[in-house]
């Protein structure tokens, strides 16, 4: 067989592999999409879990803080606290912190607000997931009571307002000046994530909410 007759076969045998490569990474490539999809599904009912059976979210570290900061205000330190908030896709609702934020002294007890109002047509059960920026200040920032302890109801068109009532720890380190508290509000619906998924990823918070605390 001479060279003209073996380039032909040579070049479909080429072909063949590009098809399996190109094969190979389409499959790789749907697999990692269902795998983050599915991890959607589950985020609110493993940090449901989490919280739980470490008290992450606040609700055991609350009643420990009273208890243990009361008569321990560093009234010599201030620390600014900033809030924040996310809407996650699927969760057809305002929300956002009344107070952006607030200057508190470590050891003493404060209370902001957050509002939510669902814009659908039918009641809609949503739990927030918080978290602290820097990392490092999340375990001196205790929440006594928070609408994150549990799952949030609000019927159709309803507007509601959501006490926090938080305390920072005196042992917060001296380098940590300013932290920031946000909030991911999730639709515990999985049929409406899924609904929302196949629009779009993410959904703009379009909101103007005015301060309703005193902010310094």
């Amino acid at each position: 067989m001479n060279a003209e007759q073996q380039e032909p076969v040579h070049g479909a045998e080429d072909a063949v592999k590009r098809q399996k490569k190109s094969r190979r990474t389409i499959l790789v490539l749907a697999g990692i999409v269902t795998g983050m999809f599915a991890f959607g599904f589950a985020l609110v009912p493993l940090y449901q879990v989490f919280c739980n059976i470490t008290g992450y979210n606040g609700s055991s570290q609350g009643r420990q803080a009273v208890e243990a900061y009361t008569g321990e205000i560093d009234t010599d330190r201030l620390v600014t606290v900033e809030f924040d908030s996310t809407i996650n896709a699927g969760l057809p609702w305002d929300f956002g912190p009344l107070t952006k934020k607030l200057q508190v002294h470590p050891g003493e007890v404060y209370e902001v607000s957050y509002m939510a109002k669902n814009n659908a047509d039918d009641a809609i059960i949503a739990q927030a997931v918080p978290g602290i920026t820097p990392w490092q200040a999340t375990r001196y920032f205790n929440k006594m009571e928070c609408f994150c302890f549990s799952n949030q109801t609000l019927a159709a068109g309803e507007y509601k307002e959501m006490p926090l009532r938080f305390v920072v720890s005196p042992g917060l380190p001296e380098d940590i000046s300013t932290l920031t508290l946000s909030y991911t509000f999730m639709n515990i619906d999985r049929s409406a994530i899924r609904s929302a998924n196949k629009v779009d990823n993410t959904q703009p918070l379009s909101m103007n909410v005015t301060s309703g605390g005193s902010t310094q």
